[in-house]
């Protein structure tokens, strides 16, 4: 998978891949000359060899050198590239109601628990989202590149858990969507009143690490739903 570090892909380089793929080189290897390759994206025969460069060293292509030419192939790297592309122009044409993220599953403070636990979070959990919450949510970090559809949720409407008080405390008001990791169903939950960060909480009536088999560590995707 790409590394941390290379998640903000760069756009010429994801203009070189489009080129590579167009030309043929997601399902076979293609001879072509870096001059040629300049001349199809309208630069210099140097900036296409460094662009070349650069996508080898990130391992998103495979290069050998053949009897003339150079023979050059995407990598699985290179194609997740492109289909996470592909997704993000599905979702601005196609598929408006639903936002796929990706991120890796972390370990939470322990907070999830005691707040799904609170019985009057658990009724409105029951009567507004159709199910009862396994005790604690899981958490799941997001990619940087991604962070900006998190923030596309203040737009949309919402389900909201409204807040209530104790004798001890006051329990804020949640924003909740529907969702889904690995097709199994949840819920988003996001406090109204906090910042919005790279880490998404998700609840299900399932105690998903067991269900799903998921560990720290683990790249999940989840897909959003968008109440109209």
């Amino acid at each position: 998978m790409i590394k941390e570090n290379d998640d903000i892909m760069k756009p010429y380089l994801l203009q070189m891949l489009k080129e590579l793929a167009l030309l043929g080189a997601v399902r076979n290897r293609i001879e072509i000359s870096s001059l040629e390759l300049a001349n199809h994206l309208g630069t210099s025969q140097q900036t296409a060899s460094r662009y070349l460069l650069e996508l080898d060293s990130k391992e998103m292509i495979i290069r050998e050198m053949g009897i003339k030419k150079q023979l050059i192939q995407l990598t699985n790297i290179g194609k997740e590239v492109l289909q996470e592309e592909h997704l993000q122009y599905q979702q601005i044409f196609e598929l408006t109601n639903m936002i796929h993220l990706n991120g890796k599953i972390i370990s939470g403070m322990g907070e999830g628990r005691y707040y799904t636990e609170q019985i009057e979070y658990v009724n409105q959990f029951r009567e507004k989202l159709n199910f009862i919450p396994y005790p604690g949510t899981l958490n799941v970090e997001i990619k940087h590149i991604e962070r900006n559809k998190i923030r596309l949720l203040k737009k949309y409407n919402a389900i909201i858990i409204d807040e209530f008080k104790t004798n001890n405390r006051t329990f804020g008001s949640v924003k909740c969507f529907h969702a889904t990791i690995k097709d199994t169903d949840g819920a988003i939950v996001i406090p109204l009143r906090s910042h919005y960060s790279n880490i998404l909480e998700f609840i299900s009536p399932h105690f998903l690490r067991e269900k799903l088999d998921l560990k720290d560590g683990d790249e999940v995707k989840i897909v959003i739903f968008i109440e109209n």
